[in-house]
């Protein structure tokens, strides 16, 4: 994005020169420009992420900021949140990430369906596959995820959160894949991700009539782990993040890895075959021996990672 005095440069201020006096519409013109330039300036970045500084290091916040449409997701949004999940794969140093909502009210509404209006068939295809495969790259990070839902989180608002680990939700909350009233399915994974979650009977009720559920029937049926008064949610999540920061990162992230492939694979033995070759990959870490020795010194470990 240019830089305000770029702006300013390009439609005639700030280059030591007047507008001709002789054409008004010129003016006019120049000012119009000026508006809208400083009214895209101030609108923020629709996806955001950041680190968050001592003492919770390590802990990445994913912000949708998009308030016009209440986070709605279109193309560009998309390519945003593909950037910021190749970033988090590249940090080293990330131990969770909380995906959270700038807007009041809304954690994210679903597609933009004033853009998908102006889509072909093949265009929307081609949407839905891209929306898909992002959130699977999401929900395949090696480190904990956590949504913030605080309003409504609907349709692909809706399945961005099921591709994360944990779920907490603001007493205001409310959860539903309407897709079937547009006489279409869930196309992002809420299909395949919502049964998993909830059980395959329940899944059915709520894709089947497109209703939705507050946030205590979240929690009760699984959906949720946590319901919380509004506006706090994101403080529990931060709690949540901040006990999980504690704990051996490398631990942390076998014991993903061992439970999300344990669940695709078909057998207890199989699913236990998981679970041993992640427990032996720490066998020989310094993490471990370091938990061991503060054990035994009586103090708090020192994790590093290796």
């Amino acid at each position: 994005m240019r830089n305000p005095r770029g702006l300013l440069a390009i439609s005639g201020y700030l280059t030591g020169r007047h507008a001709p006096a002789a054409s008004q519409s010129i003016t006019s013109h120049h000012s119009l420009f000026f508006a809208r330039a400083l009214q895209i300036l101030a609108q923020p970045e629709p996806v955001r992420l950041q680190k968050l500084a001592a003492p919770d290091s390590g802990i990445l916040e994913l912000r949708l900021e998009r308030p016009e449409v209440k986070n709605a997701i279109n193309w560009d949004v998309m390519g945003r949140l593909r950037s910021a999940i190749q970033k988090i794969q590249a940090d080293a140093t990330a131990k969770v990430v909380l995906v959270a909502s700038s807007v009041p009210g809304a954690f994210c509404a679903g597609a933009d369906l004033k853009e998908r209006r102006l889509m072909s068939s093949s265009e929307v295809g081609e949407y839905a596959g891209s929306l898909r495969s992002t959130f699977s790259s999401f929900e395949a990070l090696p480190i904990p995820t956590i949504a913030v839902i605080e309003g409504a989180a609907l349709g692909g608002g809706l399945e961005l959160a099921l591709s994360c680990d944990l779920r907490i939700c603001g007493e205001n909350a409310e959860l539903g894949l309407p897709e079937t009233g547009l006489a279409i399915i869930p196309g992002a994974g809420g299909t395949q991700r919502l049964p998993r979650i909830v059980g395959v009977s329940r899944a059915k009720e709520l894709i089947f009539t497109g209703r939705r559920c507050d946030a205590a029937e979240a929690v009760r049926m699984g959906l949720a782990n946590y319901c919380v008064p509004a506006g706090e949610a994101y403080q529990k999540a931060l709690d949540i993040a901040r006990e999980i920061t504690q704990k051996g990162p490398l631990g942390i992230r076998m014991a993903k890895k061992a439970i999300n492939q344990g669940m695709e694979v078909s057998g207890m033995p199989s699913a236990l075959a998981v679970e041993g070759e992640c427990y032996d990959q720490l066998l020989h870490t310094q993490d471990r021996l370091e938990a061991l020795a503060a054990f035994a010194e009586k103090r708090k470990p020192v994790y590093t990672g290796k």
